[in-house]
């Protein structure tokens, strides 16, 4: 019975479309039908040689290197990086560095030591199994984003290691024949992958190592990855349909434009272009929230829309005005969440330590690339008043668009307003209050609807406990993506939904009324959520906040309806030993203090406090104090 009900909740939430692809998909799989639509060892097709590449290739950001134009800067730093890179420590997730070694294989797990098989067919590879770990630290290498500290330090250092990327790229093409092994198994990774090689195939055009020897494995590896990639692309727009669609329908608008002397060149352009726009429309909402609840996320598609929105301006075609819009509401979004003194933003959502291009030396957790770049292209204008080095690399060339321009953001005080998303924001010169209290059309990742971030002088004091791994032991799993590492309310151990397989939630809670309002003396939130279906039958959790002008308080009252007697009511609040709150509550709550989690970046944690208020009343009230 139990099973009927989370199949008619999967339906409920997903949709018959959904439940039905996802069906026909496994079947195919299963009887081999997918497998002979993937072939492998194909026969090498000539498209053209390099000379004529090199003399008619399409406009990219930049033609070569040697028609880069932004100031050198000299960097140390980037030196030592390189050299950590050639002798094989490369970094993960933007934190973590593994020593794969001089001579890796592209397809062992370094966090587990698990060796993935090269002779199977992608659709044979199980992407979700204890044993091998968490397949992200095999797909993290082959992305090549590492290439970009590589080619940013032979620019700025005069330094010359293109006969290290052609080897480097020609060496994961010989060990991961086409479609064979995990590094096919998403066509994502396969998308960015590309994208990485494009950049460092125009940056090196006119080294030596890219060569008639080279030039033509290298070709005929990026045109069966787009023909996995167009093959495939329905899993991610209508099972997936995430950043993952967005990035891989980008790729075919890419691949079809710089590569036209591919047989599907036209095809894949002019499909892609139009499944980016859907997806564009469809995926970030009206007010510029997005639909994956993940600040990282939304990032990483503001760096897609970054290249799409260029390229699409170097060659002179517009895409539909609702992506130019949706680009200019999310960086309003994004850059309204922002702490501008270092960039951070909430780390709320799924964060899996992704980003795709890493063009400059600030930290993973800052922003301000990222966002100022899309800005100047809409904008023509920095975002900060000055600009980062990402912009230099996207804005190389003299072509510039003749679409209108937006009016530059600027950074707001008081209260704001995201209903669409669910977000609700309170900034003061010293303190910043982040809510979330949101209605899920889409698919939730986390189980986190009413919690709420506190800053100070730029400090996440009560921040979220973030992701740290999506495979990984459940007792962990539960704590990060269940409702315990955030600012938010459990009954008993129940989190607000009841986890189905992998990144499936059912009951998704759903908010039923918000709002947040100014008076002369304070700022009120109040917002109501159904929610703990799977505990009881119409509950909901109301939280009220009050944040006092000029002070570092906040009275936070939480009420549970129809709540079971014999169930606490427990508000959680997170934070730092060396930022320490004082939660004060009333007498008949009991309060406990204890170790808990907290991710800055994928695959690492570390500790750090939890206190407990908890009752069997149907309320709490507590006063939170920096």
């Amino acid at each position: 019975m139990k099973k009927l009900i989370r199949l008619g909740q999967l339906i409920s939430n997903m949709g018959i479309r959904y439940i039905s692809y996802r069906f026909f998909y496994e079947m195919q799989r299963k009887t081999g039908i997918l497998k002979r639509k993937f072939p492998t060892n194909p026969q090498p097709i000539h498209h053209l040689h390099l000379e004529e590449w090199k003399k008619f290739a399409q406009p990219f950001f930049f033609q070569s290197r040697e028609t880069l134009t932004s100031g050198k800067k000299p960097n140390s730093v980037l030196t030592e990086v390189v050299n950590n890179i050639l002798s094989g420590k490369i970094q993960f997730f933007s934190s973590q560095y593994f020593n794969l070694g001089t001579d890796y294989d592209w397809v062992t797990n370094p966090d587990s030591d698990f060796q993935h098989s090269i002779q199977k067919h992608w659709t044979e590879i199980n992407d979700y199994n204890r044993e091998a770990g968490d397949i992200k630290f095999v797909w993290e290498p082959s992305r090549f984003s590492f290439l970009y500290a590589i080619i940013r330090n032979d620019y700025h250092n005069n330094q010359d290691h293109s006969d290290w990327v052609i080897k480097k790229i020609l060496d994961w093409i010989e060990k991961n024949p086409i479609n064979q092994g995990p590094n096919y198994k998403c066509s994502q990774e396969i998308s960015l992958r590309l994208m990485n090689w494009i950049f460092a195939l125009y940056f090196y055009r006119n080294s030596k190592a890219l060569n008639e020897s080279s030039f033509p494995i290298i070709i005929h590896s990026i045109y069966w990855q787009l023909r996995h990639v167009y093959s495939n692309i329905n899993f991610s727009r209508i099972s997936v349909r995430n950043n993952h669609a967005i990035t891989e329908t980008l790729m075919l608008y890419i691949g079809g434009t710089l590569f036209p002397f591919f047989p599907e060149s036209k095809k894949w352009k002019a499909n892609g272009k139009k499944w980016f726009e859907d997806e564009i429309a469809y995926q970030i909402y009206e007010d510029g929230t997005y639909l994956q609840f993940s600040m990282n996320y939304h990032r990483a598609v503001i760096q897609l829309l970054t290249w799409a929105i260029r390229l699409s301006d170097i060659y002179n075609e517009k895409f539909n005005e609702i992506v130019y819009e949706r680009a200019y509401k999310s960086l309003n979004f994004l850059y309204q969440c922002q702490e501008e003194s270092n960039g951070h933003l909430p780390n709320y959502g799924s964060n899996d330590g992704a980003l795709f291009f890493p063009l400059s030396d600030a930290d993973y957790r800052d922003y301000r690339p990222q966002l100022d770049a899309l800005h100047r292209m809409l904008c023509k204008q920095p975002l900060y008043g000055k600009s980062y080095e990402d912009a230099c690399w996207y804005l190389n060339s003299n072509l510039h668009h003749n679409r209108e321009s937006f009016p530059p953001l600027k950074k707001k005080s008081g209260i704001m307003k995201f209903p669409v998303g669910g977000y609700y924001l309170i900034r003061e010169s010293e303190t910043f209050t982040f809510i979330r209290c949101g209605k899920h059309n889409d698919r939730p990742a986390q189980a986190d609807n009413l919690h709420m971030d506190i800053w100070h002088k730029g400090v996440n004091v009560c921040p979220d406990g973030g992701s740290y791994k999506y495979n990984t032991d459940d007792e962990i799993l539960k704590y990060f993506a269940g409702t315990e590492s955030h600012n938010a309310v459990m009954l008993d151990d129940f989190d607000q939904m009841l986890k189905g397989a992998r990144f499936v939630w059912l009951y998704w809670s759903q908010a039923t009324d918000a709002d947040l309002m100014e008076y002369e003396d304070r700022f009120e939130f109040k917002g109501k959520i159904s929610c703990f279906r799977h505990v009881g039958a119409h509950i909901t959790q109301e939280r009220m906040v009050v944040k006092y002008k000029y002070t570092q308080e906040w009275t936070v009252t939480d009420k549970i309806e129809n709540k079971p007697e014999n169930i606490r009511l427990r508000q959680l609040w997170h934070y730092f030993e060396q930022y320490p709150v004082i939660i004060e509550t009333k007498s008949k709550v009991k309060r406990c203090e204890s170790d808990s989690w907290y991710s800055a970046h994928y695959g690492q944690k570390i500790n750090n406090r939890q206190i407990i208020c908890e009752t069997f009343d149907n309320e709490i009230t507590t006063t939170v104090k920096i």
